[in-house]
């Protein structure tokens, strides 16, 4: 059970509500997004951010899922896990294979770029202090500078949603029907 009382889309004033009938179309994000409506900058921010720039679409989505998923195992966040596993499957992994992206270097479900995202979300995640200059060589023969800062945020952003919902205890419905069974 959450830690903080989750506020509903009725809790919000009149001109946040329009956010979040938006933000309920990326995915079902009513239990974080609930939480972070306790405080409504956090929350008018954050997702006006995530929706702008899942509009202009710069980054595959293939590649902001792989990040995505990556960051969410390596902190063991079942919520992100769980929210942006099916995502993935979209794009074509397996069950199996989402759940073996750690092990990218022969992973054969990935190409040569998925595994050099999920090389760089763990990079981004485990050892930014030490990455060295030969991956940024590789991320660019493959994405634009705009792209790669992009990558960047969004791979820390989801680090910061991990302990987010880790921290707080915000669960999904899945999660939650799981633990009353």
């Amino acid at each position: 059970m959450s830690r903080i009382t989750r506020k509903s889309r009725d809790d919000l004033p009149l001109a946040l509500q329009p956010l979040w009938d938006r933000m309920l179309v990326a995915g079902d994000y009513a239990d974080q997004s609930g939480v972070m409506a306790q405080r409504l900058p956090i929350f008018s921010h954050i997702w006006s951010l995530l929706l702008q720039l899942g509009e202009e679409g710069v980054l595959p989505r293939r590649y902001q899922e792989l990040a995505i998923v990556t960051v969410s195992l390596l902190n063991e966040c079942e919520y992100c896990v769980d929210h942006h596993a099916p995502k993935l499957k979209v794009e074509g992994l397996s069950e199996q294979g989402i759940h073996g992206l750690l092990d990218y270097a022969q992973h054969p479900e990935l190409d040569d770029v998925d595994r050099l995202v999920v090389e760089y979300a763990i990079a981004v995640t485990r050892s930014w202090n030490r990455t060295r200059d030969e991956i940024f060589e590789r991320l660019h023969q493959h994405f634009s500078e705009e792209q790669i800062v992009e990558l960047t945020w969004r791979t820390a952003l989801c680090g910061a949603f991990n302990r987010f919902n880790d921290i707080l205890q915000v669960e999904t419905a899945a999660l939650k029907t799981a633990a009353q069974v």
